[in-house]
């Protein structure tokens, strides 16, 4: 998890605040009241399954639908009556990739400094610079139509940051990534961060959140049914387990006896003890260990992962080949 930012003295300031943020089409209600706190420079990802209202969310923060109620501001600025300043501020990576593949990849660069109104001399600076730093330079000539899917991904994410955005939402950026590319776009997005921005992430990826968020909201039903840090919320979840072994059969023996609520595996000379895996629940069973005078050679922290998370939250039936299909 990132640790970059946040971490002790004040908090930082909010760079997207919602409140009772509703939106429905026709009788189908998308987003149902929900609220979020987003600090300035940390990466935020929003799961859900498919149709849960994420690129919804996505939608009305970058200003492009409206809202049915509800409040929110974006580096800010309130969506309803100051929507100039939020797409000033912002830059957004939707599913598809906005690229055109007539041209090539550094007049799509340009074309976007034309976009954003730069002298001619600073947008050919500007495009020079992110091609390098998306080691896009020697494709730079070739039309995009030639580009694999991971070049076009970081040149749609490029053209995103012609602008200098302090917000960027990024809507299912890897969908369809090889797992190398998924990597290499993880590093470009956490190096986005380490310079002061701010990353507002949906993904179908349980792992991408968990190796990228900050902090992770849950969306269900058009609520946000949980949101924490990854370690946060699969505390959440029933599964946890400390595990203990012994070498010393009869070190075992004693805490077997001594301790309830335990499971024995008697060949392996190991103990596990329910946990949530929280600090002071460790400390209460090392202290209880030193008390005790026994020493366990090994203690292992086992916690359900996000995949566990998401299918508790959502009321999803993991067996469902359809369901892992949805999330993967």
């Amino acid at each position: 998890m990132p640790t970059s930012s946040r971490s002790g003295g004040q908090p930082s300031p909010a760079a997207i605040s919602v409140t009772a943020l509703r939106k429905s089409y026709g009788d189908k209600t998308v987003l149902d009241g929900i609220d979020l706190h987003i600090p300035a420079g940390s990466i935020f990802a929003l799961l859900g399954p498919n149709g849960a209202g994420k690129t919804t969310t996505v939608q009305i923060l970058s200003t492009l639908i409206t809202a049915d109620g509800g409040q929110a501001q974006v580096a800010g600025h309130d969506i309803a009556t100051a929507p100039h300043g939020v797409r000033a501020a912002i830059g957004v990576t939707g599913q598809f990739s906005a690229v055109d593949g007539l041209i090539t990849g550094e007049e799509n660069m340009l074309l976007m400094a034309d976009l954003h109104h730069l002298p001619k001399r600073e947008g050919r600076r500007v495009a020079a610079e992110l091609l390098e730093r998306f080691d896009l330079t020697e494709a730079a000539k070739k039309p995009a139509s030639t580009y694999s899917g991971g070049m076009k991904r970081r040149l749609d994410l490029a053209m995103t940051l012609v602008g200098s955005p302090r917000i960027i939402f990024l809507d299912e950026p890897t969908t369809g990534l090889d797992p190398r590319s998924r990597h290499n776009m993880w590093g470009i997005i956490r190096e986005l961060v380490s310079d002061g921005v701010t990353v507002f992430l949906t993904t179908q990826y349980l792992e991408e959140a968990d190796e990228l968020a900050d902090r992770i909201a849950v969306l269900n039903d058009g609520r946000i049914a949980a949101e924490g840090t990854a370690d946060e919320l699969k505390r959440l979840i029933p599964g946890g387990h400390v595990r203990l072994r012994f070498s010393d059969p009869s070190a075992y023996r004693r805490a077997a006896a001594a301790l309830t609520d335990v499971a024995r595996d008697d060949e392996a000379l190991a103990l596990q003890l329910p946990s949530d895996g929280s600090q002071r629940e460790l400390r209460s069973i090392l202290d209880w260990l030193d008390a005790a005078g026994i020493e366990a050679d090994e203690l292992t922290v086992h916690t359900p992962d996000l995949d566990d998370v998401f299918f508790a939250l959502t009321g999803a039936d993991r067996s469902s080949a359809q369901t892992k299909e949805a999330v993967r």
